[in-house]
């Protein structure tokens, strides 16, 4: 069992994530969904839902883990972050105070079993890692079902925790905001370090792996940047390792204007070069929604915004013209494969 906290003297240290907060009796970590009770860091989310619905898998994103399917998506409130242009900021930015009514681990896992076209669960909208108690129970007892979980996170959290984190999840998201130090301590409050080495960790686990981008203009929109955050990628996580550039909007603390259509088509060129699955988010065409086989460049995948259409695909995920894999974890319902 993971150790989430410890006594210092006559406060106590949440053990969580690299803020390593130490806190006072009753007082929250930056959190404000962990506080320190009687010398016990305590979740006090456990079971606080802000969001419950079931959404299509691409929609996490995740693109390359069973595409086409739905997964059972819930979060709640708080992050251990504080990005000041952050798109869900109305439950990450905000406590769970006054909210009492809580959801069991089983009837998550019940409405999941259920859910139509349905491989798991995945926790999303806010940071999943500060809830760490009940992802745990709940996904210990989604297992059992024999469903997937997923988890889509900013990656900020200290080793042992995400040691287990990995035992029980399947897929990983991981928010990469940008690939300089500058960016996360002005924008985010916090360290880029933790975070490529979170990444380091889940990709040698074996576990499913995307990363996604939000590029916002004039911070972390350089081809420079961009060229090294996929080099990195490539080399230290694998050149398959599927990278989504996301556009940015205005929203929260930040009023720069939306990122360029012309902006996203050329960074994706660039991480092209060294990456074979990089993807364009937040856009309502189809550019940079399709994949390609990166071996013969057959198109695989049609999408349009969430639809699917597979082509030139085994049963396996394989490209029938060569056949490389493009999906390890692959699956249709009501998507049809045409060659």
């Amino acid at each position: 069992m993971t150790e989430l906290s410890r006594k210092k003297e006559d406060k106590s240290q949440c053990l969580l994530y690299p803020h390593n907060c130490i806190l006072s009796e009753g007082r929250s970590g930056i959190c404000k969904a962990r506080k320190n009770k009687q010398g016990i860091i305590e979740l006090i989310t456990y079971g606080v839902i802000s969001g419950y619905a079931l959404d299509p898998i691409e929609k996490k994103p995740l693109y390359h883990f069973f595409p086409g399917t739905n997964i059972l998506s819930i979060g709640s409130y708080g992050c251990n972050l504080h990005c000041d242009f952050c798109q869900n900021y109305s439950i990450s930015q905000r406590t769970a105070a006054g909210f009492t009514v809580k959801t069991e681990a089983e009837k998550i896992v019940r409405d999941a079993v259920d859910a139509l076209h349905n491989i798991g669960i995945a926790f999303t909208y806010n940071e999943p890692v500060i809830w760490f108690e009940y992802i745990r129970d709940v996904s210990v007892r989604a297992k059992e079902k024999g469903l997937q979980t997923v988890i889509v996170s900013n990656g900020y959290v200290n080793e042992e925790p995400l040691e287990e984190i990995i035992s029980f999840t399947d897929a990983f998201n991981i928010d990469l905001k940008a690939f300089n130090d500058d960016f996360y301590r002005k924008l985010t409050g916090a360290e880029l370090g933790p975070v490529k080495k979170s990444l380091v960790k889940i990709a040698k686990s074996g576990r499913h792996l995307e990363i996604t981008t939000l590029i916002i203009p004039g911070h972390n929109d350089s081809e420079k940047e961009i060229a090294s955050q996929a080099e990195w990628i490539a080399g230290e996580l694998g050149k398959d390792t599927p990278l989504h550039l996301s556009r940015y909007f205005p929203m929260y603390k930040r009023e720069d204007p939306p990122t360029r259509d012309e902006t996203l088509e050329r960074l994706v060129k660039i991480a092209s070069d060294r990456l074979s699955y990089v993807y364009v988010g937040n856009l309502s065409t189809e550019n940079g929604q399709n994949t390609r086989c990166p071996n013969c460049q057959k198109t695989v995948t049609r999408r349009n915004g969430y639809s699917i259409k597979f082509q030139n695909l085994d049963q396996q995920g394989n490209c029938s013209y060569c056949g490389t894999s493009i999906y390890k974890h692959f699956t249709y319902f009501s998507s049809s494969i045409k060659n």
